[in-house]
């Protein structure tokens, strides 16, 4: 994550927040789109719409995710408040705070471990990472982000985990977004990627330390999520 991606600092006590998760449903109203491939860069690919199929299925099960562990909005290390509010899922979780950035087995929140990955999870995280040539991918972390109007991932590498063999694997559910795509100098020109409900990205191998962020989400409604854009990243980070 990048200090850049952030507001003033609020009270540590109004960190944690709930999600408002009556606005996903079961299923979409309209039909999904035969998934495709689309290349990146070698090592990365746009999964499009492959997972519009289950989406209904990882939503629901995210409901049970958000029960143990509430989205809160995070601090960077110099103080400031993400506009991305984040929880996790898996083995370990991503955190920030005024210490750094790094990966826990407990959730500061509450000292009890993450919630386990739900098995929809894995089995999209797998099948995504197969698309691209990553095959036998087994994520043990999963950061979910709730972006709302106006939230924004500015460009940063993830660079916390121990090995970096392993690929990103992000998958788009809800509002539209534009993801950002650079190279591996943070001054590399970065590729404008819109994604839509459904689309998963993967990089890994020669692409694997991209630099990569996402435009301030706009306006919108989703019939599953809303106003809201929910994004699951899948890491192997222990």
């Amino acid at each position: 994550m990048n200090a850049r991606d952030r507001t003033r600092p609020e009270p540590v006590a109004g960190m944690a927040v709930r999600s408002t998760m009556d606005l996903f449903a079961a299923a979409d109203a309209s039909p999904p789109t035969p998934p495709s491939t689309e290349p990146l860069a070698p090592g990365a690919i746009v999964w499009r719409g492959g997972a519009a199929s289950c989406a209904g299925a990882l939503l629901a099960d995210l409901q049970g995710v958000l029960d143990a562990a509430p989205l809160r909005h995070m601090l960077t290390p110099g103080g400031f408040r993400m506009s991305v509010a984040m929880t996790n899922c898996g083995a370990l979780g991503w955190v920030s705070d005024v210490t750094g950035y790094r990966y826990d087995a407990a959730d500061p929140d509450n000292a009890r471990p993450w919630p386990a990955m739900p098995r929809s999870f894995l089995d999209l995280a797998t099948r995504a990472a197969a698309q691209a040539g990553f095959d036998g991918f087994a994520p043990d972390a999963c950061l979910v982000n709730r972006y709302e109007p106006g939230a924004r991932l500015s460009l940063h590498q993830d660079r916390n985990e121990r090995d970096f063999r392993a690929p990103i694997v992000s998958v788009s559910l809800g509002l539209p977004a534009v993801f950002l795509f650079g190279g591996t100098k943070r001054s590399d020109r970065a590729a404008r990627l819109p994604l839509a409900h459904g689309d998963v990205v993967v990089w890994g191998g020669p692409a694997r330390l991209r630099y990569h962020g996402v435009l301030a989400l706009k306006e919108g409604q989703h019939a599953l999520t809303g106003r809201h854009r929910i994004n699951l990243t899948f890491r192997r980070a222990g």
